[in-house]
């Protein structure tokens, strides 16, 4: 079974959508499975950790989790136009798996929402490639062959999946931008099987 991880921070439950989207387009790819892992929140005072499980939704990651995938999905909120700082700083503690080489020549990808259209969707996806660039992964978007990418009025771009999400983060998924988060799952997936 091709393994694909989905690791995502959510704050508002959108990105956490959106994950979900994506590891069913995962799953629509006979022989693949998704593998949901978030983050936990960080503090300003460096002290503060949370608890080893989280009380509800999916488990945290951990480097194995990573080592072992065969596809990478990375999803965070935009914070002014980067990916938010638990994401970040769990990906600050993956040289252990940078000196393995275990994510070399794997596929990966990027998701983001924003609360504004014009809020920085497209450089969060590409602050969360530069990380997966350094591991050695390959790169996926969207490619415009998903028709969506050049209708939709809300999320989705070639960089990868987006949503918006509305200023007071009361939009949900469009079918447009739950589509595009399906492709790309599927993309990713079939592509790690390919590779595999």
């Amino acid at each position: 079974m091709t393994e694909i991880l989905v690791l995502y921070y959510s704050q508002s439950g959108h990105v956490l959508a959106m994950a979900e989207q994506i590891a069913r387009g995962i799953e629509n790819v006979a022989g693949c499975s998704a593998k949901l892992r978030t983050v936990p929140a960080i503090s300003t005072t460096c002290e503060a950790i949370e608890d080893t499980i989280p009380t509800q939704g999916h488990i945290y990651i951990d480097h194995e989790d990573l080592k072992q995938c065969d596809g990478l999905v990375l999803g965070s909120p935009t914070r002014f136009g980067n990916m938010a700082a638990p994401l970040k700083y769990f990906i600050d503690q993956t040289s252990d798996v940078w000196l393995s080489g275990s994510l070399i020549d794997k596929p990966a990808a990027v998701f983001t929402s924003t609360g504004s259209l014009h809020g920085g969707q497209e450089s969060t996806l590409l602050s969360m490639m530069l990380p997966l660039m350094h591991h050695g992964m390959i790169v996926m978007g969207l490619p415009y062959s998903e028709s969506v990418l050049m209708t939709t009025s809300d999320g989705g771009t070639p960089y990868g999946a987006s949503h918006l999400a509305g200023s007071n983060n009361d939009r949900s998924l469009s079918e447009n931008e739950a589509q595009l988060c399906r492709a790309l799952g599927a993309r990713v997936a079939s592509t790690a099987k390919a590779l595999a």
